[in-house]
């Protein structure tokens, strides 16, 4: 599944706009690797779904 941040969170290494792919989802959470590439999980409401 690809997203697109939608809003500028704080204290994570991610840039509005930008499609990640999500590597996959735990507990609803998506894992990602961020722009510092490394991975951690991000609530989806900070998303929209780009191609499923």
């Amino acid at each position: 599944m690809k997203v697109k941040l939608k809003v500028e969170p704080k204290t994570i290494f991610l840039t509005v706009g930008k499609v990640y792919n999500v590597i996959s989802v735990e507990r609803g959470w998506y894992r990602i690797v961020d722009d510092e590439e490394e991975d951690y999980l991000y609530p989806p409401e900070l998303f929209e779904i780009v191609e499923e």
